[in-house]
């Protein structure tokens, strides 16, 4: 049994030193955001030596996937602003990760591509994010996993 289980199942637990989670085991949000934490937590950690965030790791994989895209195709894929997209590829331009070409078909349009750095973080940041992935995956048979990935991106397509 959980702890999350074990507290749902003793109600006023707060007296000896434990909270009564009242509904709160009951919603799905709940269970999500405690494992949205637990997997941001362990990522963090895991990419700590690289000092890169979820959002530069997701950056430089597609831009490494896809050279000469645009800050806003990337904005548009991560479900960001323009302007918060502007200033991380400033941050991992500083850093000298990626490096913007104006388009020779459109002037106005601003390609980004990594740069060796860029790519050699990129190779490092996956080995990292590949061990973080394994200890979570290993709570799950295959079938289990691919279950879970197609119930969360039900939720996520939905919005």
């Amino acid at each position: 049994m959980s702890d999350i289980e074990i507290l749902a199942a003793e109600p006023g637990l707060a007296n000896t030193g434990k909270l009564d989670l009242d509904g709160l085991p009951d919603l799905l949000g709940f269970h999500l955001r405690l494992a949205h934490v637990a997997v941001y937590r362990d990522f963090t950690t895991a990419l700590a030596a690289l000092d890169l965030t979820q959002k530069q790791c997701a950056t430089l994989q597609l831009i490494g996937a896809n050279p000469a895209v645009s800050q806003v195709d990337l904005a548009a894929t991560l479900g960001t602003d323009r302007a918060t997209m502007m200033a991380m590829i400033d941050r991992l331009e500083q850093r000298g990760f990626v490096i913007r070409r104006r388009s020779t078909e459109d002037r106005r349009r601003q390609e980004l591509y990594l740069t060796e750095a860029g790519q050699t973080m990129l190779a490092d940041a996956k080995r990292a994010i590949e061990e973080h992935e394994r200890g979570f995956k290993a709570r799950f048979t295959p079938a289990e996993l691919k279950t879970l990935v197609a119930f969360l991106s039900r939720i996520h397509n939905q919005v």
